[in-house]
């Protein structure tokens, strides 16, 4: 088949090298005029993994990303632990699931799949090219882009963010809704971090109406700092830059490591964007379109999981269109199979935020130990595998 993908984003990239290992033929429109992703980091569980090493990525990965050893949640204030999932350590993460856990630069990881992607096909990027919607009949379906211009395939694919403008024609106009929480987001070089100031673990600060996550990227030579606090809405752009002296603020009086790290801080460098959502939609797709990622289900960071969706979404869509079965019935396979897992990772990542930001100390503590994230995430998150799961 021929498949149209909209946006060349992480999930796009994927679907499309995954597709065409499969044998089809792909063409993505991405609306920049060159190809890249913000500096911020990304989480790669085994459920991300195993798809990543299925596209030929895994030794790329092995090079230039972190392996970390586990997540601790501490209290903002005093460092106290109150929850601990071990990954890398005694090779746990490999040895339950199947592949080591990951810490990776976005813009490592979105070179990678778009090298891949040229690799199988030179010509299978479009940049410039801005979709605007689409049409479709019995036969196929148009993409059409602003300057005019339509190109027709087999098969549209939906991978336009949470903006996206195939959405509305398939699940109708439901405007993202701000969840009342604002994200930091900056890179610190560790050269400019005492040594030792923490080991190779994700380290989730958890305080009132605010957290932070701290982990390294690229071989831990870059500390990657994410900063999630309540506040009144404001701009969505990942590239909104805001003064380092706000930052600051939100974390005044958290423990030392937190102080030492902002004090490190590139100060025209922070970042700062809208969180926002959308409730989960049952139906993904028209009989010939269908929509990928943060276009159908838009998830809140705070299980790392939103990207890894993504990458799992294209892994089961692949599958999906490469059986037997006509083209609606393989895409309403494909929502059938993936609706009621991406919604208990949209409900779950925010149950996550307001866990992280409960108040009371002691109150905190018997919240985490009722919710058992190690338990969980072991249970049924990291163990599921978008290549071998059974399809319905």
């Amino acid at each position: 088949m021929k498949v149209l993908i909209a946006g060349a984003g992480l999930g796009g990239l994927t679907a499309a090298a995954c597709l065409m290992q499969r044998g089809h033929t792909v063409r993505i429109f991405e609306q920049a005029p060159e190809l890249g992703e913000v500096g911020a980091g990304i989480q790669l569980s085994a459920n991300a993994v195993k798809v990543m090493d299925s596209i030929g990525l895994r030794n790329q990965l092995e090079q230039s990303a972190v392996r970390p050893l586990a997540y601790e949640f501490r209290r903002f204030d005093t460092g106290e632990i109150l929850h601990r999932v071990p990954l890398n350590e005694n090779d746990t993460h490999e040895r339950v699931h199947g592949t080591p856990y990951f810490h990776v630069h976005r813009g490592d990881l979105h070179r990678m799949l778009a090298t891949r992607v040229r690799e199988l096909d030179p010509e299978c990027i479009l940049l410039s090219a801005k979709t605007i919607g689409f049409v479709q009949s019995d036969d196929g379906v148009r993409i059409q882009l602003d300057d005019g211009r339509e190109y027709a395939g087999d098969v549209l694919v939906g991978a336009d963010g949470i903006k996206s403008v195939i959405r509305p024609r398939i699940v109708g106009a439901d405007n993202p809704v701000y969840t009342g929480q604002a994200a930091w987001r900056v890179v610190v070089p560790t050269e400019r971090l005492p040594p030792g100031i923490m080991p190779h673990v994700v380290t989730v600060w958890c305080g009132p109406r605010n957290h932070a996550v701290v982990y390294y990227v690229r071989g831990g030579s870059l500390l990657n700092f994410v900063g999630c606090h309540e506040r009144e809405w404001e701009e969505e752009s990942w590239t909104a830059r805001r003064p380092w002296s706000e930052l600051q603020q939100d974390y005044a009086g958290w423990h030392p490591d937190v102080q030492t790290i902002i004090e490190a801080m590139d100060h025209d460098q922070c970042f700062r964007w809208a969180l926002n959502s959308r409730l989960p939609h049952d139906n993904w797709s028209t009989s010939r379109a269908t929509l990928l990622g943060d276009a159908i289900h838009p998830t809140l960071p705070y299980m790392a999981q939103g990207a890894v969706m993504a990458i799992e979404d294209a892994a089961v869509l692949s599958r999906c269109l490469s059986g037997a079965e006509p083209i609606a019935a393989a895409l309403d396979r494909y929502q059938r199979n993936r609706a009621s897992r991406t919604a208990r990772i949209v409900r779950e990542s925010t149950e996550h935020g307001e866990l992280f930001h409960i108040t009371d100390a002691a109150e905190m503590r018997d919240a985490f130990a009722r919710k058992d994230i190690a338990r969980s995430r072991r249970e049924w998150l990291y163990c599921y595998d978008p290549l071998a799961v059974e399809l319905v």
